[in-house]
């Protein structure tokens, strides 16, 4: 059974940095796709980025130039790099595979940025 574990995240003042890590593990294949989504009190889950193995990258219009996705060298890791933080960017952040059948999702980690 694949699970995701994701880390990094926490407190920090506006224009502040964060760097957010998932890894996969359970499965004996490398998934092509995985991305972060984002999720804030009283709104749907979003899209924040996500990231192929070949190296194709999508980002969310909010984040785009202060965000960015990176896969590890490691088997099925993913990080987002979170510069320029806003207020607006705290929600929990979801680590994701992306499958043609669907998502599979890791528990979440919160993200608060302070003004």
């Amino acid at each position: 059974q694949v699970q995701l574990v994701e880390s990094g995240g926490g407190l920090v003042q506006a224009g502040g940095s964060l760097r957010l890590s998932c890894a996969a593990s359970g499965s004996s294949t490398s998934f092509n796709a995985m991305g972060w989504y984002r999720q804030a009190p009283g709104k749907q889950r979003e899209l924040v980025a996500t990231s192929t193995s070949g190296g194709s990258t999508n980002y969310a219009d909010s984040v785009k130039g202060r965000f960015t996705i990176s896969r590890g060298t490691a088997k099925n890791t993913v990080y987002l790099q979170m510069n320029s933080l806003k207020p607006e960017d705290t929600a929990v952040y979801y680590c994701a595979v992306l499958l043609r059948s669907g998502r599979i999702w890791g528990p979440g980690t919160q993200v608060t940025v302070s003004s």
